[in-house]
């Protein structure tokens, strides 16, 4: 058993772990648990094997807390690649990577307004408030673990835009975060659905070049410490 490695969950101890069948298994003496955090770490602890690598379902998420595995294993692992990382050549790697994932987070935070400006599609008497928008939302839901639709790849960038702006607008410009929603299924959702159709009937207004309407709620939004839009 303890030579075989295995996708297992947590167990009723510490130092236990349960079996995809349930059944319960202490871990052998001498193993440590290695905590999740160092990717680089953990691939090489697994690589050298035998280990037992935990996961927990979390809501929807299925999470690892950790690897098991002889503590020997997890010291020479570390040993090794703490003198790697302390190389001249592993230095420059790291800092030419994080270069690199600095252009294209830009890049692509560059892509993600010019999607939501595409989407907004306002008329050209309203360009100064579709670029303070696109500014706006492109900075909250872009940065890096924010968790927001736009960190996702899983749909496109252009439908990624369109629910950014809505998700923004829900939360800045129709009081949604005041409400009191009753604690009933499917309450939460049929308020945000009508709160974005709200939302999709004012910014049509702005794409038809229409004049504002008295106390705006966009318009009052944006210009919350930004000044006057023309």
């Amino acid at each position: 058993m303890s030579h075989e490695t295995l996708i297992v969950a947590p167990g009723p101890t510490p130092r236990s772990v349960a079996l995809p069948g349930g059944e319960a298994r202490e871990v052998p003496a001498g193993w440590d648990l290695l905590p999740p955090g160092d990717a680089g770490l953990t691939r090489r602890v697994k690589a050298a094997g035998p280990t037992w690598t935990v996961k927990a379902r979390r809501g929807r998420r299925v999470i690892s807390l950790g690897v098991w595995a002889p503590a020997a294993t997890i010291e020479a692992a570390r040993g090794a690649l703490e003198e790697e990382r302390a190389t001249p050549a592993y230095q420059r790697r790291l800092a030419a990577g994080r270069e690199r994932r600095a252009r294209d987070e830009e890049r692509y935070v560059e892509d993600f307004e010019a999607a939501i400006r595409d989407f907004l599609a306002f008329h050209p008497r309203h360009a100064a408030v579709a670029g303070e928008l696109a500014s706006r939302v492109a900075a909250h839901a872009t940065p890096v673990g924010s968790g927001t639709v736009a960190r996702t790849r899983r749909i496109p960038i252009e439908e990624r835009a369109a629910a950014a702006v809505i998700a923004w607008m829900r939360h800045q410009t129709t009081g949604y975060d005041e409400m009191q929603i009753p604690r009933q299924k499917g309450a939460r959702r049929e308020v945000r659905r009508a709160l974005a159709a709200r939302s999709r009937a004012l910014l049509s207004s702005y794409r038809r070049g229409e004049a504002p309407p008295p106390g705006c709620p966009l318009r009052q939004a944006l210009t919350h410490d930004a000044g006057p839009l023309v």
